[in-house]
């Protein structure tokens, strides 16, 4: 069983206690679950950065990458230095996120959030709904075209957005579907870890352009994401290069405005 599969396997047991915890009325009382949507995707599109920036304490594949500063420093610096959006970490065991985590961001900014998470029952988006998400993420590798579909419908329902991540060809030909808003090619091997920009660069010209292009993962120099946005890229996620500092929101001001430039 490779690390993917460890991780979703994981999952569906953490859901399912949740699930025996917490009924959907718990969630659905929530003050933010009628918050109006804030849309990363109109964000991006009118952006000439387009950078999502990230807060992430760990990973499987680097360990700890940040855990000394409160999820509210790194989201105000990442405010303050013009991310378009941010993409919080909620997953615990193997990333070291939390729901609450979402919600402490969404008090702290007006700024478009992405659930980062394994998403692999419904009942996670009414999570991401009550805790101020504006948008959640589907990952291909894990979902038949049935459950995108379902899972894609009942975000939008919801009033959330859907980033749908791809690594391969395959993955978007099965997944393409109106009830996606994003589409975001993953330069890291879920499997293996391993990272290439040439993932990015080979599936541009296959995603219809009706859908914004997001590139994930490794990038972590100026050159790579404009040689990105000259091929239809709208939307950068960065995480690990800023959280890697001892000032995430500094890091991110300067690349943001050297993009800018």
């Amino acid at each position: 069983m490779n690390i993917l599969d460890r991780i979703i396997a994981d999952k569906k047991n953490e859901v399912a206690l949740r699930k025996s915890l917490f009924p959907i009325s718990y969630w659905e009382a929530s003050p933010l679950f009628d918050r109006p949507l804030n849309r990363l995707s109109s964000r991006l599109r009118s952006s000439h950065s387009g950078i999502i920036a990230e807060h992430k304490r760990r990973s499987p594949s680097k360990q700890t990458i940040n855990t000394k500063l409160s999820v509210s420093e790194v989201v105000q610096g990442y405010d303050k230095a013009g991310a378009c959006g941010l993409s919080i970490l909620t997953d615990h065991k193997y990333f070291g996120g939390s729901l609450e985590d979402l919600n402490l961001a969404r008090a702290t900014t007006t700024l478009p959030l992405l659930r980062k998470e394994f998403i692999v029952d419904e009942y996670q988006l009414i999570e991401a709904k009550a805790q101020g998400a504006d948008l959640i993420l589907l990952i291909a590798a894990v979902l038949s075209r049935e459950e995108i579909q379902t899972l894609s419908t009942v975000a939008q329902k919801l009033d959330l957005e859907v980033l749908l991540e791809i690594h391969n060809q395959e993955e978007l030909e099965k997944s393409i579907m109106p009830s996606l808003d994003l589409l975001g090619v993953n330069n890291r091997n879920l499997k293996t870890f391993e990272v290439s920009l040439e993932t990015s660069r080979a599936l541009a010209t296959l995603i219809p352009d009706e859908f914004v292009k997001v590139s994930e993962s490794g990038l972590s120099d100026i050159q790579s994401i404009k040689i990105l946005q000259s091929i239809g890229y709208q939307g950068f996620l960065v995480g690990e290069n800023f959280m890697k500092t001892t000032q995430p929101g500094s890091a991110a001001q300067e690349f943001i405005s050297q993009l800018e430039k």
